[in-house]
């Protein structure tokens, strides 16, 4: 059978398996294994144990537990809700302040926890109840905390460079510095967006403003300096030459656990079996879908699937931004149905040629990619921070919730364009800090 043909009978069955409710890592193994069975025979089975385990043979892959509990500790203390306060006392005089200061205090948490959910949830309890009481609309309270939390799979430590990393062998180092210009880019483009909504909107007379003596915003930052501080170390570390990714989450992971339990109280027991148990379950869920997609490229390429996709994309006659913008169209569609996660790990092995073949740098590639998948953590019908937003605020619609967003997605794809017309902002950084790549 053609190659071709047979990828695009794999392609709908693997749709067909992964929309019917089994999990993204059991879906990937099932139709690996039929396919294998059904065409290279019994023997290629025995493969599969061994590229199972051998996918998890990585001392790289030791860094997302870690920074699994890093986030972890850090979301079951008041942590987000301090970041909200904090910011909220510095930034009330500026227009549509509140909004500003849930998207800073965003932005700060992703920095911490690295999850797009666990930013919704820890900043959306405080700043959607205060953003309602203090005038503002309900679309753009609960859109700003959507968009917001996007940012947790962009600004390192990011789960989803780390995955990325391990499924194209590119220094996850690299990555994390190539997400902090358009991770800081992103944020300029949601607060500039919500600024000029609040201004906008006919409601903009009753939004109250509070004001706080200078002590009342100095009081606050003990309880947050820590955190931002473990941050700093932990980059320093990792770009300073002190330790590797690995080394560094450990540390991070345990020196937010010691933060936890001195300035939050999270002594009880049960809080940190708490802690320790939603990590594992989280790590052992990603963990088992890298293993999976592992041996679904292993399948893909032993049928010539990935090698014939790619030679087919690359003797197509047509311009490379326009091929570019064909793969953006297919990301972002991908990512309204499947988790990050799961679309990495899938499409990583047959864009990566294809990408480099046309020319694109695989680093500033995984921040476009990265994008594309913030779109579809706020899009329709799997869009996973839309229900956060949603358990949060249930009185208010989904289709509010969703328009609130809308606008945030049109910044995501200016922060696209803006990244195709200027690569070097997710490109610099790496280049001047740990020197060009060879």
């Amino acid at each position: 059978m053609d190659p071709l043909v047979l990828g695009t009978i794999i392609g709908l069955a693997t749709i067909f398996v992964l929309f019917s409710g089994i999990s993204v890592a059991v879906g990937l193994l099932l139709v690996s294994a039929v396919f294998l069975l059904t065409f290279d025979g019994l023997r290629s089975l025995e493969l599969m144990p061994e590229i199972l385990f051998g996918k998890l043979d990585s001392f790289a892959l030791l860094s997302i537990p870690m920074f699994i509990i890093m986030g972890a500790s850090i979301a079951s203390t008041r942590a987000g809700a301090d970041l909200y306060e904090a910011l909220e006392r510095w930034l009330t005089r500026v227009p549509g302040g509140l909004v500003v200061s849930n998207l800073g205090a965003c932005a700060l948490f992703s920095a911490m926890s690295g999850s797009s959910p666990a930013t919704c949830a820890a900043i959306g309890k405080m700043g959607i109840p205060e953003m309602r009481k203090r005038g503002y609309s309900e679309e753009i309270a609960t859109g700003s905390i959507a968009a917001g939390g996007t940012l947790g799979i962009l600004i390192p430590p990011s789960i989803t460079l780390i995955v990325y990393g391990i499924a194209t062998e590119t220094s996850i180092g690299r990555l994390f510095l190539a997400g902090v210009i358009p991770g800081l880019l992103l944020v300029g483009l949601f607060m500039a967006w919500s600024i000029y909504a609040t201004w906008a909107s006919g409601e903009r007379a009753s939004l109250g403003r509070v004001t706080y003596s200078w002590r009342q915003r100095f009081e606050i930052m003990p309880r947050v300096l820590p955190f931002i501080a473990i941050i700093i170390g932990v980059l320093y570390a990792m770009y300073g030459g002190v330790a590797t990714p690995s080394e560094t989450a450990a540390v991070g992971a345990l020196l937010c656990l010691v933060v936890a339990m001195i300035v939050y109280k999270l002594v009880r027991p049960s809080a940190l079996w708490s802690v320790l148990r939603d990590s594992t379950k989280e790590s052992v869920m990603i963990l088992f879908i890298i293993a999976a997609a592992g041996v679904f490229s292993y399948m893909l390429s032993s049928l010539f699937i990935t090698q014939a996709i790619a030679a087919w994309i690359s003797e197509l006659e047509v311009n490379r931004w326009v091929l570019l913008g064909a793969i953006n169209v297919f990301l972002i569609v991908a990512g309204f149905f499947l988790p990050p996660v799961a679309v990495i790990l899938m499409t990583a092995p047959i864009l990566l040629p294809v990408i480099t073949g046309a020319g694109f740098d695989p680093i500033w590639f995984a921040v476009v990619l990265t994008i594309n998948m913030e779109i579809g953590l706020i899009s329709p019908p799997v869009g996973l921070n839309l229900y956060v937003i949603n358990g949060i605020a249930p009185d208010i619609s989904l289709r509010k919730i969703l328009l609130g967003s809308l606008p945030f997605v049109g910044c995501m794809l200016i922060a696209i364009l803006v990244l195709c017309l200027f690569p070097g902002l997710a490109t610099w950084l790496p280049n001047f800090v740990m020197g060009p790549a060879l």
